[in-house]
């Protein structure tokens, strides 16, 4: 049913990571990613298989440790968090209004279901993005300082996506360092999201490139939009910035990288370790350094990632045809889930227009307001190629940890996987997944 991965025409396609049980390479041997002791890794897992696995269980009188019903992991998951966490993962920009768009914007479009589409099985939910073949079109997006919300954090994030079979973006503001996350992802897929410093710290840049790419990261995301944090009076309210504190907490990559740690014992005299507070003050000011960079600088990137790049928080069409002509592989069409600017367009309004100005030149990924798998079924329909979870795995990984996560994530691949079946939509490919399939609840 779903096909190998395959590697780009000229992008590498090689990773090195870490088993749980020591290092481990990776190659490709006839298209499929494998270890070096030649074992590939787990198939993935028909996600409708596991509501058959849930009603089993419920003929034994056993209930599921986790409600299906998407709109309560919110809810449940902010009674088990601090206030600090949860003003965090739920606070938006503003009074909210940018994210209420992207969230309303979902129930403007709806799905048209075609009868008597002969079919022989269920959908096929590969999809062919930046050169590879995955199996699901869905990643994990790079969300930070995850150890707020549990325990153990990306460490169980990173290893839910990889049982899953589904990509996993490592947030620059990660509560773990780069390495120890891409020993607890395995044999998984991971991409690298950077949170970029100003030119005067090139040196650090290119030493956190070099350290993703030793670890098997195979793309590079680069948030354009986060410069500085948003106005976000949840978090102000609880006088709570994660990235200040005198601990490791969303600063864990900078504490662990060899030159900021050189840079730093320079200047003051002491290990970062003699002095968390201002350690965590100047690598949050390196990263979140207040000024943009430009279009030219990405030049910079290129010369020093031999991966595809892709540039998150695109709104425009003019900016989406600027990273054509920058030569960058993707872009994600977000806003950041409405967390950085209050009164700006709803990421799935833009979403169409920018596909029919670059869908053709590049990879277009679209983050902001997934919610349920029939979100994941517009956005793809309006011309996304793969879409970018956040916030629901959160609440997973707030309930329940690396099971919590990997919750969330089969029940939004099932209930796509059904979507698309019930519709008459025989797989996620455009061919058959496209704006045909839809209607504008304005227009009947």
């Amino acid at each position: 049913m779903f096909k190998t991965l395959r590697p780009a025409g000229n992008l590498p396609f090689r990773f090195a990571s870490r088993s749980c049980r020591g290092r481990q390479a990776y190659h490709v041997v006839g298209n499929v990613a494998r270890r070096r002791d030649g074992v590939a890794p787990p198939p993935p897992k028909d996600p409708v298989a596991y509501e058959k696995e849930i009603y089993d269980k419920g003929l034994r009188y056993e209930r599921p440790r986790f409600t299906f019903q998407t709109t309560k992991w919110q809810a449940l998951a902010e009674e088990r968090m601090s206030a600090e966490a949860k003003g965090y993962v739920v606070g938006n920009a503003g009074d909210g209004e940018t994210a209420r768009k992207n969230s309303e914007a979902f129930a403007k479009w709806s799905i048209v279901p075609q009868r008597l589409v002969k079919t022989d099985g269920l959908p096929d939910l590969s999809v062919d993005v930046l050169g590879q073949r995955h199996p699901f079109p869905i990643a994990v997006a790079p969300v930070g300082v995850q150890r707020i919300f549990h325990g153990e954090g990306e460490l169980a994030s990173a290893a839910a996506a990889a049982r899953e079979n589904v990509p996993y973006v490592m947030s620059t503001a990660s509560s773990t360092s780069i390495e120890n996350v891409a020993e607890a992802n395995g044999v998984g897929v991971r991409w690298f999201q950077l949170y970029w410093p100003t030119n005067e710290h090139n040196d650090i840049t290119a030493s956190i490139l070099q350290r993703a790419k030793a670890s098997g990261f195979t793309t590079l995301f680069v948030t354009l939009d986060t410069y500085i944090l948003g106005w976000r009076p949840s978090d102000m309210d609880n006088g709570y910035n994660p990235f200040l504190r005198s601990d490791n907490i969303g600063v864990a990559i900078g504490f662990s990288d060899p030159v900021f740690r050189s840079k730093f014992k320079a200047k003051h005299g002491v290990e970062i370790e003699q002095d968390l507070h201002t350690a965590a003050s100047e690598w949050t000011g390196t990263v979140f350094p207040s000024l943009s960079h430009g279009w030219e600088d990405i030049k910079f990137l290129q010369d020093n990632w031999d991966g595809p790049i892709v540039l998150k928080g695109i709104q425009t069409v003019a900016d989406a045809r600027k990273c054509v002509e920058h030569g960058v592989q993707g872009i994600v069409v977000s806003n950041h889930g409405g967390r950085q600017v209050n009164g700006g367009v709803g990421s799935l309004g833009m979403l169409p227009r920018i596909v029919d100005a670059v869908g053709d030149k590049l990879d277009i990924f679209f983050d902001s307001g997934i919610r349920n798998g029939a979100d994941i079924a517009k956005a793809m329909a309006l011309g996304a190629q793969m879409c970018l979870v956040g916030r629901p795995y959160v609440y997973g990984l707030a309930l329940g940890g690396e099971d919590g996560v990997s919750h969330v994530l089969k029940s939004l691949l099932g209930e796509l996987e059904l979507t698309l079946h019930l519709a008459g939509i025989q797989s996620a490919s455009p061919e058959h997944l496209n704006r045909e399939i839809l209607i504008r609840e304005d227009q009947l």
